[in-house]
């Protein structure tokens, strides 16, 4: 699989996402065979469909919103090279990278591409803040489903995380908590310079990193 992998993709093109991503040659050849096995319809490209194939991804309760950051605006396919830009934000901070180019372009994975990463996870409606309504609901608030009572289901990330036997007033307290601590701005809500701010002595770099085989 890793010879066809290396095959079908061009050394210009593996050498361009090398130095856009900063994965080695080997794991980009990993990674393009794990995304060509993920591409069911052989196209070249993955659908949320092909994502959602992936057990890790169905059992997080951020798993929809992970989904969702792999692909464009307004775009329902994404590439290879779309997919390991994503990826790339997961990659851990190597020791000859502690020491970047100041010159160069920020990577991928740093810390303040991985909070970028983050926040935008929860910032659903793409306006720069994280409201209450964002901490509870996750992907279905975008994409309604009826249940048989025909009342809008909503998959609500915070009860994913907390257990499913909390109640909904539990439930708001608890995002009432979190963003009465990080607003301080009064506006109720929480801007990225907040969200920074909260996480300021959290090892990002570590909790969100993913360990890939050289």
């Amino acid at each position: 699989m890793g010879s066809r992998a290396s095959t079908l993709l061009r050394d210009e093109e593996l050498e361009e996402i090398k130095k856009e991503t900063g994965f080695s040659h080997s794991q980009i050849t990993r990674l393009y065979s794990r995304f060509t096995s993920l591409d069911k319809g052989e196209n070249g490209t993955l659908s949320r469909e092909d994502f959602q194939r992936i057990p890790e991804l169905a059992i997080n309760p951020l798993g929809d919103r992970i989904i969702n950051a792999f692909f464009p605006e307004g775009e329902d396919q994404v590439n290879f090279r779309g997919f390991m830009r994503t990826l790339a934000h997961f990659r851990p901070i190597e020791d000859n990278e502690k020491s970047k180019d100041v010159n160069g372009p920020e990577p991928l994975n740093s810390r303040s591409n991985k909070l970028h990463f983050a926040f935008r996870l929860y910032d659903l409606d793409k306006d720069d803040k994280i409201s209450r309504d964002e901490l509870l609901q996750g992907k279905a608030q975008l994409l309604p489903v009826e249940d048989r009572g025909g009342r809008l289901g909503q998959c609500k990330v915070l009860r994913m995380m907390v257990g499913v036997n909390i109640s909904d007033e539990q439930l708001g307290s608890i995002a009432d908590r979190t963003i009465q601590e990080a607003d301080q701005d009064g506006d109720s809500a929480i801007s990225f310079t907040e969200f920074v701010k909260v996480l300021e002595k959290v090892d990002v770099e570590q909790k969100m990193s993913i360990r890939f085989l050289h």
